[in-house]
């Protein structure tokens, strides 16, 4: 996973989590919505994406 592909999930996520806590979103969308946000977290602190690897999308660097 590439650092921009890291950056963008980070931003998605934390505006997700402000919006929930200021209520802008609430209810069952606020829940899956920061379902889906604390999954963007956790793939970009492995920097691995499960959805990527069986249709082999690379994001990083290529190595030679």
């Amino acid at each position: 996973m590439g650092s921009a592909d890291k950056m963008i999930r980070i931003l998605i996520a934390a505006v997700v989590v402000i919006l929930a806590f200021t209520k802008v979103i609430t209810g069952v969308l606020a829940i899956v919505l920061l379902i889906f946000a604390g999954v963007f977290i956790l793939t970009s602190l492995f920097s691995f994406c499960p959805l990527y690897w069986p249709f082999g999308i690379n994001t990083g660097k290529k190595q030679a």
